[in-house]
């Protein structure tokens, strides 16, 4: 009984010793709005945002951020896919100043605002549109804030860009759009 409590001391003594050193865990990221003028949360995405009518990505608004905000990141994927998750868009270093992204953002690694595209499951530095094999699909537009700009070359992954910018992320915002093939 009595190595039974000193454990229990111990062990309550390192949990303080960390959480007085700045090791407690990091406060829930805040959130704010995304939306699309294109479709509504939970909707179909319209035909020419799909690799079926043209792949051009769709316009994209978002609210106010948290104080402190950098850049953006932006990833969006699909879990639905038969072979796991599909991304199919990853942009990041998107000014602090931005509250929105227009329809047909262009392919190419860098964009003339300083932004930078990474490559989609497709290899490509590009958004593509939703397109699935079989059945309805959902898409997850996954936009977040950072506390700095990422020291991230061109071309990054979606797993790069997520340790990247692990413990800089101020806040989240989510916008979930479906597709069926053959719309």
């Amino acid at each position: 009984m009595r190595k039974r409590t000193y454990a229990t001391a111990a062990l309550v003594g390192v949990l303080l010793a960390l959480a007085a050193v700045g090791c407690a865990p990091a406060p829930a990221a805040a959130s704010f709005d995304l939306s699309s003028p294109a479709f509504g949360a939970g909707q179909p995405i319209p035909r020419i945002y799909t690799c079926e009518g043209g792949t051009q990505s769709p316009p994209l608004a978002w609210g106010e951020p948290p104080a402190g905000t950098q850049s953006f990141a932006l990833i969006v994927d699909d879990p639905d896919a038969p072979m796991g998750t599909y991304v199919h868009w990853v942009l990041y270093n998107i000014p602090a100043s931005a509250r929105q992204l227009p329809a047909g953002v262009p392919a190419g690694a860098e964009l003339p605002d300083g932004s930078r595209q990474g490559k989609g499951s497709n290899g490509k530095t590009s958004y593509f549109g939703p397109c699935p094999p079989s059945g309805t699909h959902r898409y997850f537009f996954k936009l977040y804030a950072l506390d700095g700009v990422l020291n991230l070359e061109a071309g990054a992954t979606k797993a790069q860009l997520l340790a990247a910018m692990k413990k800089h992320i101020l806040g989240q915002a989510e916008l979930m759009g479906t597709y069926q093939g053959g719309q």
